[in-house]
């Protein structure tokens, strides 16, 4: 009797269990964010973040939706739409806030939610200390797409949706009609929502591959399910434009192979993630788990999309993991929660589940006076090599005016700035019809000629160019002078 009660004791009830595994994840969730907080500035890396940020402030400001393009002089009314329009919308809303310090917070806040979802939907199946060092492994994977781009707040949306299907399909039950929720506001906040068809047509699969034929009021759930998901989408400002729009990347434009995360894998640029794919490779041939083939497709299918671009690194390590957990618990018993919680709890545990309370209570203000401190203490700006700041201070002080010839990285902060741009980062619907293809040619050892047919086209007045763009020696040669130079930044005017 005594040593039953022990047990008892030393063994969480549903309840403390629950709130050990909230604990652990929001734990970790806070590590990764403080991990983010100290490499702050490697958020606003990225030139595209200056007109999403743009957009988004011009939509409070106007509260239109544009259809053409109203950013370039080259493609100056030609049709255009912000798909994406909610995200940058948040993120304008961020800058209005708190300036860049404002965005980089609310990145990492997603992100953070992200790491939050996965531990919690890992934890249900796997120990939490398992389940929070894949999430802590897989934020640490996907990091090179933190960005402030609209695309981080789908992260925590596709973790839900993946985890929330494939448990309805274990469970053999229809999926959740909520989740259809999930599908609008993913389609107003990134393009990349059409890959909710496709998850959720391989969590069918899952359950098909369970039931067979045997249940077909069940199996017309699920389809109905499938036709709903592209139809509620279609809830969004452009309607089937949103759509539409996906299909010129999906298919590849000219300008796909020019963009580097739209470029395949590269073991040589990506270690850190090869290591993981080889090890974990090395793991299912030496523990071959049973996962099904439904499962298997979905794994090669989420494989494959990372190998051919990039910019979908949390395809594999996001969603994988949480696919494939209920199989290695089930087969692997020592790993599993069910095994965690007829274990003793040891003292940080039992911590956990006796101060639960006011334990959230004291990081919750740790967090608040964190986020107050370091908002006030350290102003975080976006790159240098994407800010031409010093070259744009001079353009204005010498009335710089005319068609500016920009090097690609700076086109998002011309936009923020109310420039127009040459090219720029909205080559998914823009910049096409054999343009970038001839404004990368510019800069090949024989593009000189180009060049100079595109500065009579399209009466440049003025050139600024990155650092190490390599048409700088083409200007000179064409008679332009060097008017400004840092380290980043290079402007030429035409010669007298």
């Amino acid at each position: 009797m005594n040593q039953a009660a022990a047990i008892a004791t030393a063994t969480p009830s549903l309840g403390d269990a629950q709130r050990i595994r909230l604990i652990f994840c929001f734990v970790c969730a806070c590590f990764v964010a403080a991990v983010l907080t100290a490499f702050a500035g490697a958020i606003l890396q990225d030139p595209d973040n200056w007109w999403q940020v743009k957009v988004g402030l011009d939509f409070l400001e106007n509260r239109t939706f544009p259809v053409v393009d109203p950013y370039s002089y080259t493609f100056a009314g030609q049709p255009w739409i912000a798909k994406e329009w909610l995200g940058q919308v948040f993120l304008a809303l961020a800058y209005r806030a708190g300036g860049w310090n404002g965005v980089v917070t609310l990145i990492i806040a997603t992100v953070g939610l992200t790491v939050f979802l996965t531990g919690w939907f890992l934890s249900a199946w796997l120990k939490p200390i398992l389940a929070i060092a894949l999430a802590f492994a897989a934020a640490f994977l996907v990091a090179p797409i933190y960005t402030a781009r609209p695309h981080v707040f789908t992260l925590p949306i596709i973790v839900v949706w993946t985890a929330m299907l494939f448990r309805a399909a274990r469970e053999e039950r229809g999926p959740p009609l909520w989740l259809l929720a999930l599908v609008v506001l993913w389609a107003n906040l990134h393009a990349t929502f059409t890959l909710s068809f496709v998850i959720a047509g391989f969590a069918g699969l899952d359950l098909l591959s369970r039931i067979g034929l045997s249940k077909p009021g069940l199996l017309a759930k699920w389809v109905a399910f499938g036709l709903l998901c592209p139809l509620v989408s279609l809830i969004h400002p452009y309607g089937v434009k949103a759509i539409l729009a996906t299909f010129t990347v999906a298919y590849g434009n000219e300008a796909v192979p020019l963009i580097l995360e739209w470029r395949p894998f590269n073991a040589q640029e990506q270690l850190f993630q090869e290591a993981a794919i080889l090890l974990a490779l090395f793991g299912l041939l030496v523990s071959r788990p049973r996962i099904g083939w439904a499962k298997a497709l979905f794994i090669v299918f989420a494989l494959h999309v990372y190998l051919t671009h990039l910019r979908f690194v949390y395809l594999p390590f996001l969603l994988i993991p949480v696919v494939i957990a209920a199989e290695v618990a089930l087969q692997y018993p020592s790993l599993s929660t069910t095994t965690w919680m007829a274990e003793k709890r040891d003292g940080l545990e039992k911590l956990f589940a006796s101060r639960f309370y006011a334990i959230c209570g004291a990081m919750a203000v740790l967090l608040v006076g964190a986020v107050l401190i370091l908002g006030g203490a350290y102003q975080v700006a976006p790159s240098p090599k994407t800010s031409a700041s010093g070259a744009l201070a001079f353009a204005r002080d010498h009335h710089l005016s005319g068609n500016v010839l920009n090097s690609y990285n700076f086109g998002g902060t011309l936009i923020f700035h109310g420039i127009r741009t040459y090219i720029d980062g909205r080559t998914d619907q823009l910049f096409l019809g054999g343009f970038t293809k001839t404004d990368e040619a510019t800069g090949h050892s024989d593009g000189k000629t180009l060049l100079e047919a595109q500065l009579k086209t399209y009466a440049i007045g003025w050139a600024l160019l990155t650092a190490d763009d390599t048409r700088i020696p083409f200007f000179a040669e064409l008679g332009w002078k060097r008017a400004y130079a840092d380290d980043d930044a290079v402007i030429y005017l035409p010669g007298a």
